[in-house]
């Protein structure tokens, strides 16, 4: 099961109130949709507040389902009404119009991978995103693969060993890009690369392993990365967010890469200096020990949050 990551902080830092519009533009499991919403109701009764709205988006159709199943059922006497869009954040502000939605009060990006996604349920076909499964090589958050994709395939068959080489050491900050890509590119001349199972074992020639970091975590994360285009997704996302916040409105970020948490930190900074925001977190909120112990995959995870004057 999917563990929502710094749950109680985001929700004693967004201060959602009743009768809100609230955006989760990554609801993946709907943990953090769930929380809100019942921290919510235990304050205001729905007689008395009027309803809350949550949009809840996620470009993985999967997702959309999983969280539909947990939070429907929290509709009615809670007093929170949920709408679900399958797109990518980076494309709020087209889906905030088709709802006929002007302004937003609060926002969560979870930027984070969910369990489901790297792990494939029995039965079902996973898209590559875990490095301890042999999947085929997509990385893709949609489901379905449309012809013309960029895929992790593409990328490691076709993309130039100088260009996978730059991917690999500014997305994943692998010390050992150079090597790898090397190798990708040899292997490749004999026969095309077309399962998570190959990729990890040319890493893993290369890359020996220290600590509790598997050796492929930095390669498979850029690929990713690259795959969904997510640091443009995530400036793209940010942006529309803050136009469509209301005065008084916070956006909540977790990041759990150093550049995620540096264009985050950024933005913040400069919607500061500008004096159209204020920073609720100085320095980025990191789950305690307890958190970390019961959910290692936390261990990474950083939150901002911000607040529209």
């Amino acid at each position: 099961m999917h563990i929502p990551v710094l749950l109680q902080e985001v929700v004693e830092g967004l201060e959602a109130k009743a009768g809100e519009v609230i955006l989760d533009a990554t609801v993946g499991g709907g943990g953090h949709s769930e929380a809100l919403c019942r921290s919510i109701g235990a304050e205001a009764p729905v007689q008395v507040s009027g309803q809350t709205t949550f949009i809840c988006l996620d470009a993985d159709e999967d997702a959309i389902e999983r969280s539909r199943s947990r939070l429907v059922p929290l509709s009615g006497d809670s007093g929170c009404r949920f709408l679900f869009e399958t797109v990518n954040y980076r494309h709020l502000d087209a889906t905030l119009d088709r709802l006929s939605i002007g302004g937003i009060n609060r926002a969560i990006f979870d930027l984070g991978l969910s369990s489901f996604q790297l792990y494939a349920s029995e039965g079902a076909r996973g898209r590559g995103f875990s490095f301890q499964q042999d999947e085929p090589l997509e990385m893709t958050f949609s489901k379905d693969v449309e012809k013309g994709t960029v895929t992790a395939a593409i990328i490691l068959n076709e993309w130039g060993q100088d260009t996978i080489e730059t991917l690999l050491a500014s997305y994943g900050e692998e010390k050992k890009a150079r090597q790898i890509a090397e190798k990708i590119v040899s292997l490749r001349a004999k026969k095309p690369l077309r399962s998570t199972r190959e990729l990890v074992a040319i890493i893993e020639s290369v890359v020996k392993r220290r600590g509790k970091i598997h050796p492929a975590t930095k390669t498979f994360q850029a690929l990713r990365m690259a795959v969904n285009d997510e640091f443009e997704a995530l400036k793209e996302g940010l942006s529309k967010a803050w136009e469509r916040l209301l005065p008084e409105g916070r956006i909540a970020v977790i990041s759990f890469h150093s550049i995620e948490d540096r264009t985050t930190k950024d933005f913040f900074k400069e919607l500061a200096r500008r004096g159209e925001g204020r920073l609720i977190t100085k320095k980025p909120i990191v789950p305690g020990a307890r958190e970390r112990e019961e959910n290692p995959r936390s261990r990474s995870a950083k939150l901002r949050i911000i607040e529209k004057h």
